[in-house]
């Protein structure tokens, strides 16, 4: 199979992730994930959801949201038409469940990290794109937190991202496109932890079903490519995890 892009079939996008991207939050990062493009912030704040008051124990969540002209058609704001679409909320909740598989909640004391995920640019694979870029994000926030006394260490249990695999044309495919999702028979959105347990599988038949070995396939495509992501984390975060715990 022949991708317009290029590459092959198993092969990611060019990745850039630019830490400290904003200047006042306690992480940021834009990730660049061919020509997909979002902002990813991480922020502290000294309270917790009322039903962890009085537990110890932090909480993670997040917010998504896309620029009116992130795709080739502008759309309305959300906050102009009064409320939040069914996607977003979907997506931020996503985004919410798997980095806080990656927290030891319990050691983050009682304090809320608020991710904020916005996208400047969509080309497919926005919500993958947000997870894989708000964990690094997330721990340069935690080490803020371990410099100052806040904690003692990183509260991280192990890293986390995620991508998307198809089949399209016949063909299992990592890392979608718009246009490959677009036509893709079977198209699937995967995060994993570094250990390879996976927090998330959303996986559709768009085409008709699909077997179990297709599945599996898909499966296997999508750890591969993850492994990637996690080690170009891994680079990305080098200096934060090359200081020894306290």
């Amino acid at each position: 199979m022949q991708r317009r892009d290029g590459r092959a079939p198993d092969e990611l996008r060019a990745l850039v992730l630019h830490r400290r991207y904003s200047k006042f939050a306690e992480g940021s990062v834009l990730i660049e994930l061919g020509d997909t493009r979002v902002v990813c912030t991480a922020s502290v704040d000294e309270k917790v959801p009322p039903f962890l008051r009085g537990t110890g124990q932090g909480w993670v969540t997040a917010e998504y949201g896309m620029l009116p002209r992130a795709t080739q058609e502008r759309s309305a704001r959300e906050a102009a038409t009064g409320r939040i679409g069914g996607r977003s909320q979907e997506i931020q909740r996503l985004i919410g469940r798997s980095l806080r598989g990656a927290v030891e909640l319990e050691r983050l004391g009682e304090r809320t990290i608020w991710i904020d995920c916005d996208v400047l640019q969509a080309d497919g694979g926005t919500r993958t794109a947000a997870i894989t870029g708000a964990f690094v994000a997330l721990v340069d926030a935690l080490a803020l937190l371990r410099r100052t006394g806040a904690i003692q260490r990183l509260p991280v249990r192990e890293f986390i991202a995620a991508t998307s695999v198809g089949i399209v044309d016949g063909v299992p495919v990592l890392d979608l496109t718009y246009e490959e999702d677009a036509r893709a028979r079977v198209d699937m959105n995967v995060v994993m932890t570094e250990s390879g347990k996976f927090v998330e599988i959303q996986g559709t038949g768009e085409g008709g079903p699909f077997t179990k070995q297709e599945a599996a396939q898909l499966l296997g495509l999508a750890e591969r490519g993850i492994a990637t992501l996690i080690a170009r984390q891994r680079a990305t975060l080098a200096d934060v995890l090359a200081t020894p715990a306290s």
